[in-house]
């Protein structure tokens, strides 16, 4: 199962140019990771394989099965 849809019209998004895109819309979407306390945005660090993610706001790295994934519209 794809779980990355769109928030608009929840069809499969698709990657294009770098990013995710949906077809039906005919509109980019960005995918976001938000932090699970504070719901600030947050960075992906990604190295050797694995992936960690730090929010800024708590200045701390948090676990990955507590991260929110979510997609906005881009303009």
């Amino acid at each position: 199962m794809n779980q990355n849809v769109c928030p608009h019209c929840s069809s499969e998004l698709s990657w294009k140019n770098d990013q995710y895109y949906c077809d039906f819309c005919q509109q980019s979407v960005l995918k976001k990771a938000v932090c699970p306390d504070c719901q600030s945005t947050m960075e992906k660090l990604q190295a050797c394989g694995s992936a960690s993610y730090f929010c800024h706001s708590c200045n701390e790295l948090k676990s990955k099965s507590r991260v929110q994934i979510c997609f906005e519209m881009m303009d």
